[in-house]
């Protein structure tokens, strides 16, 4: 499906003390990057705010003048975009997911959809428009009829605009009640620090914050790696744990480079290395088996 994506970025974040709310890290990658994070495959990203570093490329652009507020903002944005479907969103949105983005796009643009987009109905029954999946022409109609009707978009609330377009809720369940979550605070940004630490959340947290450091995009079977890790420990030594799971990623990228796909590799490379391990494990204790038999 194609679309584009928006992120606005350039609120004044006044409750924050006015500090640059989307460059503020949560798990070690900012605000921002989560956001962007979850539309990798947005034909065109466009971020309206000022320009900052951001994990992979997008687009820059801004209101005029500046502070013009979100409607004005998503109509600077939506100059830069072509495709028929737009994703908007705002740019403090710590846990709004893939699956999220889809269901949006899905709702707005899918088989069967009506309407003029699809917005994320938050655990309160509240509709968000700024997670949302529009219809560009619609969006470009409304803007124009405000634009005309109050002479300005500068300093309209983004409900004028919301108010006049028939949009979809969309409640992913498990999902929608993080995928709504927004820093506005200093509380919900400690909160969402903190959940990111829980013991469910952790790892899966740690994982995609190594894949963007590193600029890789892989499907990891966790589970499989660590069962991996924990033979190497038991059957070998404690040491030989994370030296075998970097063999493994190694051998697996190799793997990929030669045209594999690359979850497969790390699969395929990760059993080999199990079943060493196991096989290690089977006759060291095969041998002090026989060494006992011996000494008795």
């Amino acid at each position: 499906m194609t679309y584009d994506a928006i992120v606005l970025a350039g609120g004044a974040a006044r409750r924050l003390g006015g500090v640059d709310k989307p460059a503020l890290p949560v798990g070690a990658r900012t605000l921002l990057d989560r956001v962007l994070d979850a539309c990798p495959d947005a034909r065109t990203t466009v971020v309206v705010g000022d320009r900052r570093p951001t994990a992979r490329p997008v687009r820059w652009t801004r209101e005029t003048p500046p502070g013009g507020g979100p409607l004005a903002a998503l109509d600077a944005g939506l100059h830069e975009t072509a495709a028929p479907l737009v994703l908007v969103l705002s740019a403090d949105l710590p846990f709004l997911d893939r699956p999220t983005v889809r269901a949006l796009l899905d709702a707005a643009a899918g088989d069967g959809a009506t309407g003029d987009g699809a917005a994320l109905r938050d655990p309160d029954g509240r509709d968000q428009p700024l997670v949302a999946a529009y219809r560009a022409d619609a969006l470009r109609r409304e803007i124009a009829l405000l634009a005309t009707e109050h002479g300005t978009l500068h300093g309209l609330p983004l409900r004028a605009l919301t108010a006049e377009l028939d949009l979809t809720p969309v409640s992913v369940t498990g999902t929608a009640p993080l995928a709504s979550f927004d820093c506005d605070t200093w509380e919900d940004l400690a909160a969402a620090r903190a959940r990111i630490r829980e013991h469910g959340n952790v790892l899966d947290e740690w994982m995609t914050a190594v894949k963007n450091e590193l600029g890789i995009d892989v499907a990891v079977d966790t589970k499989t790696l660590l069962d991996l890790a924990r033979d190497a420990a038991h059957g070998v030594a404690r040491p030989a744990a994370p030296l075998t799971t970097f063999l493994v990623g190694y051998a697996a990228a190799q793997a990929a480079a030669s045209g594999a796909d690359p979850a497969q590799a790390v699969a395929e490379a990760s059993r080999k290395a199990a079943d060493l391990a196991l096989r290690w494990a089977a006759e060291a204790e095969a041998n002090a088996d026989a060494q006992e038999g011996g000494s008795g």
